[in-house]
């Protein structure tokens, strides 16, 4: 997976817009960042998750994801091994994240796609 393909999955998400955060590209949807790009390196992303969801992603795919270190980890902050995900798994958990965050009126959005 490439970075312009993290790029273009999450852009795809309704009402997405790109921006920047610490240095590195971020997604949000409404005001609220849901993904980044680029930490701690180029070889990987980040998701906003539940820590439940996150501890479902990486006791099922270990090699694809991990705890964010630190509190952010703690919190449900999970990166994405860019060379590792595969597309459809990489939907899946981006859709986590911008549902974990989007206004209501984003997630009616998607409802009736």
């Amino acid at each position: 997976m490439s970075k312009a393909r993290f790029r273009k999955a999450a852009l795809a998400l309704p009402g997405v817009i790109e921006g920047a955060h610490h240095g590195h590209a971020d997604f949000r949807a409404g005001k609220r960042v849901f993904a980044t790009l680029g930490y701690p390196d180029d070889t990987w992303g980040m998701v906003k998750l539940t820590p439940d969801q996150q501890a479902v992603l990486v006791d099922a795919e270990p090699e694809m994801f991990r705890p964010v270190p630190g509190a952010w980890g703690k919190s449900g902050s999970t990166n994405v091994k860019l060379a590792k995900i595969d597309p459809v798994t990489l939907r899946s958990a981006l859709e986590m994240a911008w549902r974990n965050v989007a206004p209501k009126s984003l997630l009616a959005s998607l409802e009736t796609r």
